[in-house]
């Protein structure tokens, strides 16, 4: 049993962020150039024959997701919500390694993908019912691991899939993999309706955990969620807490990758979800550049994933709540915007599929994935000092400028209240 975790204060992590103006909207320019620096072609979800013989790597997953179905077997979903939830048998094609950097998804730059040196759809196969996606899992079995990927803002449904694809084959997960994909428009300016299409999600993003742990051939379920889609992991597990009584013992791990939740809120959802909790590995860096936008347009309330975890109140609360916090400030990807290190570093991401996966505890002496990096370990608070004091790093700037302070908010009195009155929750 964990206790809960309080007092966690929207200050102190020397986090500032400009106003670029005095405009949300300069802020969203200016994240819109970043995110447009690179571009590929759309509508890549038709499949292509692999050449014979060949030396490509395939990952089969199970898609399931709340999009409207777009008539277009190029696309299969758009950004629009449905209230029918679709489940598709989907095969992607990775290059060979020789032709490609390990964290990288190699997009086509035109149409048909070439597998030998694009990641390439193989096979797209519409489940009819339930019982198919049950017979889809026993036949892609892997020892009852399941590792369910939920994707964050900004994504196409096929951006999705092939994320998923490359955390799977570079990590090596021995996991069932299985894509959880929400109605994004991906488009930087509706940031509004991707979070209420998360929202939106919650229930069956719930109902799906709920059949997974229900499944007889399911031992235990990792949950990887990414930016906004933590959001949506969050909600559905508070619910899952809230309707049952406790959150189903086979959801093991939760992994929240650059989450993009507002710290208060945090506290709340983790609160509800009751005392049995999975274990939480989080992945922050204080230099994220789209979670300094979040923050900007959201009140100025500091994210969880930009917070600096060897910091007090934060290393303190995450310790006491058995969260582990993996600070990835220091480390260098191909990402402009900070924003996707979990899954473009080599490193990281085979630590995710080496031992996170696997509920192995880590301890302060095995993170050892490059020189800076902190991690505040659930269960060793006497370990927790060396880790960090080497670590410590000098509040940063984020964009340009200076920001108005953001407001203290204390949670510890809100939280014991919320405590005392969760268990009469019906």
């Amino acid at each position: 049993m964990r206790r809960g975790l309080s007092d966690v204060s929207s200050r102190g992590d020397g986090f500032r962020v400009a106003k670029a103006g005095g405009s949300a909207l300069s802020a969203l320019l200016a994240l819109a150039l970043l995110a447009g620096c690179g571009g590929h072609p759309k509508g890549v979800m038709t499949p292509v024959a692999l050449a014979q013989p060949s030396n490509t790597s395939q990952v089969d997953m199970l898609v399931a997701t709340t999009r409207q179905p777009s008539g277009d077997p190029a696309t299969l979903f758009s950004g629009e919500r449905s209230p029918t939830l679709s489940m598709t048998d989907v095969a992607v094609s990775i290059p060979p390694d020789s032709r490609r950097a390990p964290g990288t998804v190699q997009w086509p730059r035109k149409l048909p993908p070439n597998p030998e040196t694009d990641f390439a759809v193989t096979r797209v196969r519409e489940m009819a019912s339930e019982d198919e996606a049950r017979t889809w899992f026993r036949a892609h079995n892997k020892d009852g691991h399941v590792l369910l990927f939920v994707h964050g803002f900004n994504n196409r449904y096929e951006d999705g899939v092939f994320r998923l694809a490359q955390i799977v084959h570079d990590s090596g997960a021995q996991a069932t993999p299985m894509l959880f994909t929400w109605p994004s428009r991906a488009r930087v300016f509706d940031y509004n309706y991707d979070k209420e299409s998360t929202n939106y999600s919650r229930t069956a993003l719930e109902d799906t955990l709920r059949t997974l742990a229900n499944a007889p051939n399911v031992k235990d379920v990792t949950i990887l969620a990414h930016s906004m889609g933590t959001w949506l992991t969050m909600e559905a597990l508070r619910q899952m807490g809230i309707r049952d009584g406790k959150i189903a013992p086979k959801i093991e791990n939760v992994i929240l990758a650059s989450p993009d939740i507002d710290l208060d809120v945090f506290a709340k959802q983790w609160t509800d979800m009751g005392d049995e909790r999975p274990k939480f590995t989080i992945f922050v860096s204080q230099d994220d550049r789209a979670l300094a936008l979040s923050r900007l347009i959201s009140g100025d309330v500091s994210r969880l994933g930009a917070i600096d975890p060897s910091a007090e109140p934060y290393r303190t609360q995450l310790e006491t709540a058995g969260i582990t916090a993996i600070d990835l400030t220091k480390v260098e990807t191909d990402d402009g915007l900070h924003h996707g290190k979990f899954a473009e570093s080599p490193e990281i991401v085979q630590l995710i599929g080496q031992r996170i996966i696997k509920g192995q505890t880590l301890t302060d002496s095995e993170i050892t994935l490059g020189e800076g990096i902190t991690a505040v370990v659930a269960g060793t608070a006497k370990n927790v000092g060396t880790v960090a004091a080497a670590t410590i790093t000098a509040p940063v700037t984020i964009i340009e400028g200076r920001g108005t302070p953001p407001k203290q908010v204390r949670l510890n009195e809100t939280l014991a209240s919320d405590e005392r009155s969760q268990r009469a929750v019906p």
